[in-house]
């Protein structure tokens, strides 16, 4: 069932120079819970693109509570320099986002991760549906981009093939990186139900999607994030390896992200607002 959410207007300030709109609005979700997005937007009344950005989730959970609407400007800044309206949603449980935090996998000896990441994938379809509705939005084109968590959930939406999305991006897709094992140590949580989940996304997946992993990658190492694309069952959904993950004062070029050709298409022609 669609959606019919209510924006509220909290808060307008100018974002990487003057003409980018940035504000905060309020979006309903699955079972009537509020969530919190950041919304970036060049200058103008024109039909832009969209991209949702979503975010990872804490390794330690009393950390949700205190996180607030993400911005990682240096993405959404390149985004924005194309031309696309940003959103940023807190899914449900995250920060001043309402209702119980949905995306639980449970014990880490028998982790869910499949429903897991249904559950935000949810959150990220209503934050698409409320964006379309907006005048300054092209309803039949978007992105959707994800990193950790919310790479993950990207990969979940990505088994539902919202109509009008061309192309997906994952960055460092996962659950169950960092936690403490039944056996002592930390680590992932049973890796082989990662692989298991993915391949049931990929059983229904028609969109093209973009995974990118860093060689030093301490939640979901290079071998892991192979057998997790593997299963996902298309073989041009590769992870792009970096020689290692950037610092967050930098921007890294991945050089077989560049070159990747989902569906025999360049990302180049995904990308493009023409």
């Amino acid at each position: 069932m669609r959606l019919a959410p209510v924006a509220l207007l909290l808060a307008f300030v100018f974002v990487g120079s003057a003409t980018a709109q940035e504000q905060i609005v309020k979006l309903s979700s699955p079972g009537g819970a509020t969530l919190v997005a950041n919304v970036m937007r060049p200058a103008g009344d024109a039909k832009r693109p969209l991209v949702v950005i979503n975010h990872g989730s804490p390794a330690d959970g009393s950390q949700r509570a205190r996180m607030e609407p993400p911005r990682y400007p240096a993405l959404s800044s390149w985004f924005l320099a194309r031309g696309y309206v940003v959103a940023l949603p807190l899914r449900r449980g995250y920060g001043e986002s309402s209702g119980t935090w949905a995306e639980a996998y449970g014990r880490c000896d028998a982790p869910d991760y499949y429903n897991a990441g249904l559950q935000s994938a949810a959150d990220v379809q209503a934050t698409i549906d409320f964006m379309r509705a907006q005048p300054y939005v092209a309803a039949d084109r978007t992105l959707v981009v994800g990193q950790s968590a919310g790479g993950w959930a990207t990969v979940a939406l990505s088994s539902r093939n919202p109509p009008g999305v061309p192309g997906m991006i994952n960055f460092a897709g996962g659950r169950g990186g960092h936690q403490k094992l039944p056996g002592g140590g930390i680590g992932n949580c049973t890796p082989d139900a990662l692989v298991q989940a993915a391949a049931r996304y990929g059983a229904t997946a028609r969109v093209p999607v973009l995974w990118i992993y860093a060689e030093n990658d301490s939640f979901f190492e290079p071998a892991l994030a192979k057998r997790m694309v593997a299963a996902y069952d298309r073989p041009v959904r590769r992870p792009a390896t970096g020689r290692s993950a950037p610092s967050a004062a930098t921007v890294t070029t991945w050089p077989a992200a560049t070159t990747a050709r989902p569906s025999g298409r360049r990302w180049s022609r995904v990308f493009s607002t023409a």
